[in-house]
């Protein structure tokens, strides 16, 4: 399986690039895994609704390009779907058996996704209702991610 985690931002924190570091690792003995890091769109920190729009369009445009057609996009997103990590991880091992080989998985900015994105997005995934920063959601997507294929596989690890 081609595993894509396209996001938005650079990641600035030395102990998030350890933790996703080790968890990409980790996950190469499962999935070839890939990375890529979007810039995020400059802006003031106080922006008015119609600002707000022109950024996450902006960086949703990014985002679509690096999107293929063959991709199964999976965006996370406070409204989407809440999922246990063993329902992930069925969600993973079902497309693997129906040939959905190419997942991306997608983080949005510090202002969330643009519409298309969302509309592009065959699935959204939710982890909470809280808001964590995206960075952070990188290294917890890459260990539900590793979970997910440590659980399809009843390896020891997840409990």
């Amino acid at each position: 399986m081609n595993i894509t985690i396209i996001t938005v931002g650079k990641l600035k924190e030395k102990y998030l690039k350890q933790g996703i570091a080790e968890y990409t690792k980790r996950l190469g003995a499962y999935a070839k895994i890939e990375i890529v890091e979007l810039a995020d769109e400059k802006a003031p920190e106080v922006l008015s609704d119609s600002e707000m729009q022109q950024v996450k369009n902006k960086e949703g445009e990014r985002i679509l390009s690096k999107i293929s057609p063959d991709h199964h996009v999976i965006a996370l997103a406070i409204q989407g779907k809440m999922k246990s990590s063993e329902e992930l991880a069925d969600t993973l091992d079902r497309l693997a058996t129906y040939g959905k080989s190419k997942v991306a998985f997608i983080i949005g900015g510090s202002l969330g996704l643009s519409d298309d994105v969302l509309k592009r997005a065959d699935e959204k995934l939710s982890f909470s209702k809280m808001t964590f920063p995206h960075q952070l959601m990188r290294l917890v997507l890459v260990e539900q991610v590793y979970r997910a294929f440590r659980i399809n596989r009843g390896e020891p690890y997840h409990k």
